[in-house]
């Protein structure tokens, strides 16, 4: 009876121990909202709070946007579309005269006099071989400056002769395309032709939002990188390419996450264009009306230094950025309207705490629990001891 009767009053104390410290070691989706405001008072504080309304949406938008990285720098400086070893060139020679591909008059000596020869491929040294010619180089000369080399080495043999000059098949001045595009390999490049989205075009383009795809060009031993949505809005990162340039588009989907008290709570892929939290919180099902604190719906952010200087905060800089906590009423009218102006960034943090009704909910049924246990444990010695 005894031995019931301490165990009973050990199990007691325990529960009590618990109950009392039960606000503190409740389970939890993350901290409450009272304990995100005390890590941003402290005098060590590692974060700053915004609250968010319209203005401050306002000021945010106002800011340029910056990408991540530049092409502009990468800009090849020599014009591309030159002949090169290994090219395939089409050379078309016409004397009038006919004396040099055989004899007529007239009209037939016109017809006569023009001689089409068989497709020639530049040598590795960068020269063809023409008839009456010879050894002629035009390795670096665009098609009009080879017909004109070609040209003169026929003067004093051939009677004024014409040549004209194309390239059938670019081997030379070729860049190399891999990644998210339709038809990965090798892309030619030409004097009207040789910049990065031209060769994007020629290879089909990419099947994904450009908003997530980075554009890498290698050269020389070193990496550009930008994102293509920013090729394609800014006039100085559609850069001319180089030849043997390597141009890689890689796929970085943009993502936000959702913690806390929503309808789901996941890492969101964002569709292409912009993204606002009005949109973002109907992707995962809008918040937890049984649970969720509206008055503390919480964006986590890297900030801009530049934002965050026109929000007047002082708060330093980390290598990622400011953190900045962003917080919205949604119990307020006006917290719809800032919602839908207000953008989201990838790899921001959604979340929302528990409403006070919903952990004191939790706290009566832990209470409860601990009762229920006490109470049985109480029964059992009573029985026992009998």
């Amino acid at each position: 009876m005894t031995m019931s009767n301490a165990l009973t009053r050990s199990v007691s104390i325990l529960a009590l121990v618990a109950v009392l410290g039960a606000c503190s070691t409740l389970p939890r989706d993350g901290p409450s909202g009272r304990a995100v405001s005390r890590g941003a008072s402290v005098e060590t504080a590692n974060y700053t709070i915004v609250d968010l309304d319209y203005a401050v949406s306002e000021r945010i938008k106002a800011q340029p946007p910056q990408f991540l990285g530049s092409l502009a720098i990468a800009g090849a400086p020599t014009q591309g579309g030159m002949i090169g070893p290994g090219d395939t060139l089409s050379v078309a020679i016409f004397e009038p005269s006919g004396t040099l591909f055989g004899a007529g008059s007239g009209a037939e000596s016109l017809r006569s006099g023009t001689q089409g020869l068989p497709a020639i491929v530049v040598n590795s040294a960068g020269s063809v071989t023409i008839p009456f010619a010879g050894v002629v180089p035009v390795a670096g000369l665009s098609a009009t400056d080879a017909g004109a080399a070609i040209r003169r080495a026929l003067v004093g043999k051939v009677g004024n002769p014409q040549v004209v000059v194309s390239v059938a098949n670019n081997a030379y001045n070729t860049v190399t395309v891999l990644g998210e595009v339709r038809q990965p390999g090798r892309a030619p490049l030409s004097s009207n032709a040789n910049t990065i989205l031209d060769v994007l075009a020629a290879v089909g383009g990419t099947t994904r939002p450009p908003e997530d795809v980075i554009v890498n060009i290698q050269r020389d031993g070193q990496t550009y990188s930008a994102p293509l949505s920013a090729v394609t809005t800014e006039f100085g990162e559609n850069i001319r390419l180089a030849r043997g340039d390597q141009i890689n588009l890689s796929y970085r989907p943009r993502r936000f996450s959702t913690f806390g008290a929503f309808g789901a709570v996941s890492q969101v892929e964002m569709a292409a264009g912009p993204l606002t939290l009005a949109g973002a919180l109907s992707r995962v099902g809008g918040l937890n009306s049984n649970i969720a604190n509206a008055r503390s719906v919480l964006v986590f952010r890297f900030e801009r230094p530049e934002v965050a200087s026109a929000l007047g905060l002082t708060q330093p800089t980390l290598p990622r950025g400011v953190p900045v906590v962003y917080r919205l009423n949604l119990e307020e009218g006006t917290g719809f309207f800032t919602a839908s102006n207000f953008m989201i960034q990838p790899d921001d943090i959604l979340y929302v705490p528990n409403s006070d009704s919903a952990e004191l909910s939790k706290f009566f049924t832990l209470v409860q629990t601990f009762t229920r246990i006490v109470y049985d444990i109480s029964v059992t010695s009573t029985l026992n001891g009998n």
